[in-house]
């Protein structure tokens, strides 16, 4: 191949990742992109989720690009229509919109003769040098299995996928978990419902949100002077940097955590036996850390009931408990998480063939969260442990962002067509970081959550801070992939 021949990119998701690859290439002069989207519309988890409630817990002046702050967030948190349109803007303001396909779903990736090769549901395949995997991790709805799931008589669904047509008031409404979904969803529902059942297996650790609604002079003074917002959001990031100390094992940090949580189930929580199924038996960061205003505000409601258990079976009429209760209701709502590291939901097959999704099936593993063996010029822009817990996930999009582009741009120079991660640089990447696990409370062997495999692995999160993260990323090169 020629150093001076350009290479065509695809781009599959238009989320934040997605829009992170998509400015990084154009600031890096790269201008021979497609980015794919099956949504009409970009935005990604925002823009396909919409169940009541839907709000994002994380400051919404850090979870931002760093270089498209905005100053016209209605609070301090907002819900999940403002962050669409922020995404939705950016697409036009970061000058994507000419290299976006919408309403396109991809459902197979073939490599051979050094390019990879797209299917499409509706259209003809077409050819790329590199592929960048910016699908993100929230889109594949999670259904527990318990039988009888087909002989419910009312109607159910998944928060990922909420039926709108369905009206509620005055309904019995059952919800299955209670996570990070969960906690937004009861308390709208509680408004309008005659009665709900709240399904909970295991505690989660919740912190009061404090959310602050911005007046409209508050929102002149961050347009007028955008000081304001880059001092707002350092001190934002200053914060959430303490989370890395707060999920070490053995950190005073980790206490000060489950200190303040306790002591906020004890100022909303009225009834005694109610705050002691709240209190979580996991150490703090062990399941993601939550935020709310109003989750266990509801609980003390007329019409709400905690159930401290899961379910077993469901019936015509409602379900079965895991402890022998029967509930009746009109309406059951799965709050039960995704399957983040969904890697079969495209057909991914790398060199001689090789099978992403069978890969990555027990052990996902990747080389610094972008790459990973036997599948040439193929990207994660967030893959196994390529995200920061420390940092908003905007900032994780962004680092990992410049490190793939360099990686192409370097390919591109080199007058070789073809780059495969080491597969030892690979494995010892991974080695090193199986050590580092168990220093985290969502690491150590007695922790299961969505961040571990069901055979112990963690392929979710990096262990360790922002500051070794970026700095792992900065040290990939050419050096680190064989090249043809």
């Amino acid at each position: 191949m020629s150093s001076n021949k350009t290479m065509n990119i695809a781009i599959i998701g238009a989320g934040p990742s997605g829009i992170a690859v998509g400015r990084e290439l154009l600031h890096q002069g790269i201008t021979n992109f497609t980015i794919f989207e099956k949504e009409p519309a970009a935005g990604g988890t925002w823009q396909i989720h919409s169940y009541p409630g839907l709000a994002c817990d994380v400051w919404a002046h850090s979870y931002t690009f760093s270089y498209l702050p905005n100053p016209n967030w209605s609070a301090s948190f907002v819900p999940q229509n403002e962050i669409k349109e922020y995404l939705q803007d950016c697409v036009g303001k970061l000058g994507l919109t000419s290299h976006m396909r919408y309403n396109t779903r991809i459902t197979r990736a073939i490599f051979g003769d050094k390019h990879w090769q797209l299917e499409f549901e509706n259209g003809e395949p077409q050819q790329f040098d590199i592929v960048i995997n910016a699908m993100g991790n929230q889109h594949t709805a999670a259904y527990p299995n318990l039988k009888g799931m087909e002989t419910f008589q009312g109607a159910s669904w998944h928060s990922t996928e909420w039926n709108h047509d369905v009206d509620l008031t005055d309904k019995k409404v059952i919800v299955v978990g209670s996570a990070a979904a969960a906690v937004q969803v009861v308390p709208e529902l509680a408004k309008v419902v005659d009665q709900l059942f709240v399904l909970q297996r295991t505690a989660n650790w919740i912190m009061p949100r404090r959310r602050k609604i911005y007046s409209d002079r508050q929102r002149k003074l961050f347009n007028k002077f955008p000081i304001l917002m880059k001092a707002l959001r350092a001190g934002q990031g200053l914060l959430m940097s303490g989370i890395e100390k707060g999920v070490e094992l053995g950190h005073k940090r980790m206490d000060m955590f489950e200190n303040m949580g306790k002591k906020y189930i004890k100022d909303v929580i009225e009834d005694e036996a109610l705050q002691q199924a709240l209190t979580p038996k996991t150490r703090f960061g062990c399941k993601r850390a939550l935020v709310s205003d109003d989750f266990y505000q509801a609980l003390n409601k007329d019409n709400v009931t905690l159930i401290a258990a899961g379910a077993a079976e469901i019936v015509a009429t409602g379900l079965i408990t895991s402890d022998g209760q029967k509930l009746e209701a009109d309406v059951i709502v799965y709050c039960t998480g995704y399957k983040l590291m969904d890697f079969d939901r495209i057909e991914v097959l790398g060199a001689a063939g090789k099978n992403l999704a069978d890969t990555m099936a027990h052990s996902p593993e990747a080389f610094k969260g972008i790459a990973t063996p036997q599948f040439p010029n193929y990207f994660f822009a967030i893959g196994p442990n390529g995200l920061a817990l420390s940092v908003s996930y905007f900032i994780t999009a962004e680092t990992n962002a410049e490190c793939i582009v360099r990686v192409v741009k370097e390919l591109q120079a080199s007058g070789k067509a073809v780059v495969d991660v080491k597969q030892q640089l690979c494995d010892e990447y991974n080695q090193w970081m199986m050590g580092e696990f168990s220093q985290f409370s969502w690491g150590e062997a007695s922790c299961t959550s969505y961040y571990s495999t069901a055979d112990g692995h963690h392929p979710f999160i990096y262990p360790g801070g922002f500051k070794r993260f970026k700095q792992e990323r900065k040290d990939v090169s050419l050096q680190d992939f064989e090249l043809s």
